[in-house]
């Protein structure tokens, strides 16, 4: 159970992160938005590009070089769960993973599979006249923000300015999370395994 217990998490996570994604996609229009507290709403927006809205270059490019670098992780994950290591360090790195295939799903396959979102009207899922891009440069769906507040006006620079203003989902949650956790907690975990593996890989 130890050596699929990140392979079990990593599916569950990816499994969560797309029912959402698809659940927003086919009921919320462009833009729509749904109080849950002052500081927190749904709100639902499409990313041409990488994480909380940040864009960079051609989308082809994007999603290839996340693929590239999800199927390396991919790589270090099993080397991991085979060399027995902690399962806390595995499960953290399957979180890892499971946000970047999250992400690559909607690149690759949500521009076929679904009509265009709108300000006006809610997409539809295999849409008679096809789907609303080619393969690999899908919209990723983003719906989670956060205004925990404004800065006060006579702050300079930022007077008048939310706080934190980027929308993202579920995916990028696991990513973001997980780093912050490797780096504070596992950074020599990950060094002593990039080693190990790379130095057995070279003999």
């Amino acid at each position: 159970m130890k050596k699929w217990l990140p392979w079990l998490i990593l599916c569950i996570a990816v499994v969560a992160d797309q029912w959402l994604k698809v659940h927003i996609k086919l009921n919320f229009m462009l833009g729509e938005s749904v109080r849950v507290f002052d500081w927190f709403y749904i709100c639902f927006v499409e990313n041409p590009g990488m994480a909380f809205g940040f864009t960079m270059g051609s989308k082809v490019f994007l999603t290839l070089f996340r693929v590239i670098v999800s199927g390396f992780v991919a790589w270090y994950l099993v080397r991991l769960v085979k060399s027995n290591y902690k399962t806390g360090y595995n499960i953290v790195v399957a979180l890892v993973l499971a946000g970047a295939v999250g992400n690559i799903i909607d690149c690759m396959f949500y521009g076929l599979l679904f009509s265009e979102s709108t300000f006006t009207s809610v997409a539809s899922i295999f849409p008679p006249e096809g789907g609303y891009a080619s393969f690999l440069t899908g919209k990723v769906v983003d719906m989670f923000y956060f205004p925990l507040f404004t800065f006060p006006d006579w702050v300079p620079l930022l007077g008048g300015e939310i706080f934190f203003s980027p929308v993202f989902n579920l995916a990028d949650s696991y990513i973001t999370v997980c780093v912050v956790i490797l780096l504070l907690w596992y950074r020599r975990d990950f060094n002593v395994t990039m080693e190990a593996f790379f130095s057995k890989k070279q003999k």
